[in-house]
């Protein structure tokens, strides 16, 4: 038998706040909470922000006072909700209305004679223009002289024509919640969010590592655009131009494998199998496909998937918005037909929209075999059984959307009935769309959608997106859609795209639901839940996505009634020290896990015989597999 992949564990960042415990969900959907969940996650959203502080467990403002949940509510959650989701990108992170560059101006002397000005020796040019002679004037300072025209480079500012994005909640710095030390933002990120990830399973991670063998652990993490701020590769390409000299941790530190090999090297210690797949905006379900193949190939039973992807900055700005890919704000204008644009409502997934909006995540979940979970106790959120991936053929245009994104979600509704039966997809499931808000998208997707819906029988299928939300990740967009998905499997229910007025008339949806309020559908209400991720290049990803409650019937089929209910036992335990994690980090304690330098292996103290080797650390040792696929093509 295969092992299921089931979800143990899952955490991250992204515009709506923190993603373990459905925090980031109950933002999106914060008008269909309770009250109790509501202000819970306000409150832990506030501390984020830093408009209060936790002091003896209780929520004190700047003044001192003690306040109630009620009381931040009341006080702070119109502030709170501004400062959260898609939004005009603030001055700290990047002034839009001012960016930096260089203007090229030409010089030359009144009426065309010469040019002089003093200039420090040790700042002249080498070697000198052709056009410039040097007088020396003492011991460190020069006359020079221009003789004809000269080329200077000067700083200038201007505003971009783009200036909304799915920004990190205001003022929550990642690298200020460890000993980062010239880490870019993604991977400050990275740390951050995977521990949030590991500590959500409400297992200690050693007790987990004591369970399997060194190499039944794998990490798939990665980002597409690299590290781009000063401290990765934006640093390395612009230090010389700037005046300044390349750092030893830049080129290193903007590799786009550096969120696997932090995460395996300063968080986990891990000597598993690691891997950095890219597909650009479907990249995190490209990780996610190689995590549950590990899994259920029996060839790793813990995985960690995940992204981070830090992308608001100047040049992705202005590169994708030379592709005409990002909504602008002359664009936004003249869809709302007001002179004030409203760029809470940038991100407009099938409605009337002109271009998807950037956004910086970090999203990761814990995988393991079905097995194991139940051996250790762990609390299953749900399980993908599969993800499918094709690319487009021929393209006339890289960007341009193809028919490989048929093939992948024809395979996942085909997969999930055959697993579930009809019944569940036609009455039981739902899509979380790609939906990047580009004029394109929303009718090459929707009518992909529509064909598929008609092809398997299903009428009103219940379509949702959560970029309109949070903005267009990249690499994490999926890993923003699956954590989602988590959270209607959880609440029952289905954010509507509340930043449109109504579906774009060239919508195609004669089988489609596509809603501008949540749908509250009630617990258990759905049994499956389909992602969908379309990449630039012809990089498509379609997942199926299996609620808990059916993952808990397929396990007690399984095992059996007398292990499931056992595990059920050990699983309070789990829920338990979860929730008090949950606790500690609405409060602002996020413990991180950031070890630099420490349990350093030492390689010569390896034990290594014919059968098996033993590594510093693994209370397991790692058996040499028997492998005997090739044995019949040998005398």
């Amino acid at each position: 038998m295969s092992r299921l992949p089931v979800i143990v564990g899952f955490g991250g960042y992204n515009a709506a706040g923190r993603s373990s415990f459905h925090h980031g969900f109950r933002r999106t959907v914060i008008e269909s909470m309770t009250t109790q969940a509501r202000q819970e996650t306000l409150a832990g959203l506030a501390v984020m922000l830093k408009l209060l502080r936790v002091v003896d467990g209780a929520y004190q403002s700047e003044d001192g006072s003690v306040l109630s949940l009620a009381e931040i509510d009341s006080r702070f959650a119109e502030q709170i909700l501004a400062s959260t989701l898609v939004r005009r990108i603030e001055k700290q992170h990047l002034d839009v209305d001012a960016a930096h560059w260089h203007k090229n101006i030409s010089v030359a002397g009144a009426e065309g004679g010469a040019l002089s000005f003093t200039s420090n020796r040790k700042q002249l040019p080498e070697p000198l223009p052709a056009n410039w002679s040097v007088e020396p004037l003492n011991a460190t300072e020069v006359r020079v002289t221009l003789h004809d025209n000269c080329e200077f480079k000067v700083d200038s500012y201007r505003a971009l024509p783009v200036k909304s994005a799915g920004q990190l909640p205001t003022g929550f710095e990642p690298s200020e919640h460890y000993n980062s030390r010239f880490h870019p933002r993604g991977l400050s990120m990275a740390v951050v969010g995977v521990t949030d990830a590991l500590r959500s399973t409400g297992l200690p991670w050693q007790s987990i590592v004591d369970r399997v063998a060194p190499d039944e652990i794998a990490v798939f993490a990665s980002c597409i655009m690299s590290q781009l701020d000063e401290n990765g590769f934006g640093g390395l390409m612009q230090s010389r131009l700037k005046g300044g000299r390349v750092t030893a941790k830049q080129l290193a530190l903007g590799l786009n494998s550096m969120p696997a090999d932090f995460i395996n090297a300063y968080v986990l210690g891990s000597v598993g199998t690691t891997g950095s797949i890219t597909g650009a905006c479907a990249t995190f379900l490209y990780n996610l496909q190689k995590g549950i193949e590990q899994i259920s190939s029996g060839k790793a039973r813990v995985v960690i998937v995940g992204s981070s992807e830090a992308p608001i900055n100047q040049e992705c700005i202005e590169g994708y918005g030379a592709m005409g890919a990002l909504a602008t704000e002359d664009g936004l204008r003249q869809i709302e037909g007001k002179e004030q644009v409203d760029f809470r409502r940038a991100s407009r997934p099938f409605g009337e929209n002109c271009g998807f909006t950037l956004a910086e995540a970090c999203q990761f979940v814990v995988l393991m075999d079905d097995e194991l979970a139940l051996e250790l106790g762990a609390d299953i959120h749900g399980a993908v059984p599969d993800v499918f991936i094709n690319a487009d053929g021929f393209k006339k245009s890289i960007s341009a959307p193809g028919p490989g994104n048929y093939l992948t979600m024809a395979k996942a509704v085909a997969s999930a009935a055959n697993l579930l039966g009809s019944d569940a997809v036609r009455q039981r499931s739902f899509v979380h769309a790609h939906g990047s808000s580009t004029p394109a998208n929303r009718v090459t997707e929707s009518e992909l959608l529509d064909r598929i819906a008609a092809t398997f029988a299903i009428d009103s299928w219940p379509v949702t997106a959560v970029k309109a939300f949070v903005g267009h990740s990249l690499a994490s967009a999926s890993g923003d859609q699956l954590i989602a998905a988590l959270g209607s499997f959880k609440y029952g229910i289905i954010p509507g795209i509340k930043t449109i007025d109504a579906v774009a008339d060239d919508v195609q949806q004669q089988h489609l639901s596509i809603a501008t309020e949540d749908r509250q559908l009630g617990n258990e209400a759905l049994d499956v839940c389909f992602i969908n991720s379309k990449g630039f290049g012809g990089n498509n990803a379609s997942a199926l996505v299996l609620a808990p409650h059916v993952v808990d019937k397929m396990l007690r089929k399984r095992h059996g009634a007398a292990a499931f209910d056992a595990y059920c036992t050990r699983r309070e335990q789990t829920r338990a020290a979860a929730q008090e994690y949950d606790q500690q980090a609405l409060q602002g304690q996020l413990q991180i896990i950031y070890n630099f330098g420490n349990d350093l292996i030492d390689d010569k103290a390896i034990e290594i015989d014919s059968e098996q080797l033993k590594v510093p650390g693994f209370a397991q040792p790692l058996v040499f597999k028997k492998d005997d696929r090739y044995s019949d093509m040998l005398d």
